[in-house]
């Protein structure tokens, strides 16, 4: 049954509650965006005071840069690991934290754990676990013949920050794939283990079907947060 809808006997009492919403997106985003589009058509000097318009100039030479090409495949790759690597690991422990019967909630506060600390205080962690000289996960990896150090050698320092933004967008990503999961119907549950389906059947026909708009929502909010 659909709800009622409201009727506001005064006609602009809605446009006057929507203003300071209206307000706020103007003034931090809107005006911005412009401001920032508007000034990269123009070559201004470190101070601002003399500015020569140049049109699509700067953004002709900022593509033709090699270093500047090569940091947006960077970004474009730090991206697409972060977002699929915590998409595939949430929806495997959201699967899992569903199932569970009398501990489901102690399980659930040690997943979501990692998304209450600080971002800043998560990355300093990180580097100290990795540290070539203390930390305890580099020795491990020394242990086993890898000599890890992040500080000189590129590609251990993407895979640290990969893991470092994964590890605590996780979280994130297993809030919503489990209340996606809790809000599909237990009949349809039901009635595939009847038919005989398998657990991973079950998950693959149907909850993971179900949850297609869920994933397509984690996949745009990782992007635009990495």
């Amino acid at each position: 049954m659909l709800g009622k809808r409201v009727i506001f006997k005064n006609k602009g009492l809605p446009y006057l509650l929507l203003s300071p919403e209206v307000i706020l997106v103007l003034l931090f985003f809107i005006f911005p965006a412009t401001q920032a589009l508007l000034q990269s058509l123009y070559r201004e000097d470190a101070f601002g005071i003399t500015r020569v318009f140049v049109g699509l100039g700067n953004f002709r030479r900022a593509l033709t840069e090699p270093l500047y090409v090569r940091a947006i495949w960077t970004s474009f790759a730090f991206a697409f690991s972060v977002a699929t690597s915590t998409m595939v690991i949430a929806l495997f422990l959201s699967a899992l934290a569903n199932n569970v019967g009398k501990r489901a909630m102690t399980y659930r506060t040690i997943i979501i754990a990692p998304y209450a600390v600080a971002p800043l205080v998560a990355g300093v962690m990180w580097f100290f676990l990795f540290s070539p000289a203390v930390g305890v996960l580099a020795y491990g990896l020394r242990y086993v013949g890898v000599r890890w150090n992040h500080t000189i050698v590129p590609r251990h320092a993407f895979l640290l920050v990969v893991l470092a933004a994964s590890w605590q967008r996780i979280a994130y990503n297993f809030l919503f794939y489990l209340a996606g999961m809790q809000s599909i119907p237990d009949s349809l549950v039901e009635s595939a283990a009847i038919d005989g389906a398998s657990p991973a059947g079950r998950f693959w026909r149907i909850a993971f079907p179900l949850l297609s708009p869920t994933t397509f929502f984690l996949l745009i909010m990782n992007f635009i947060y990495t």
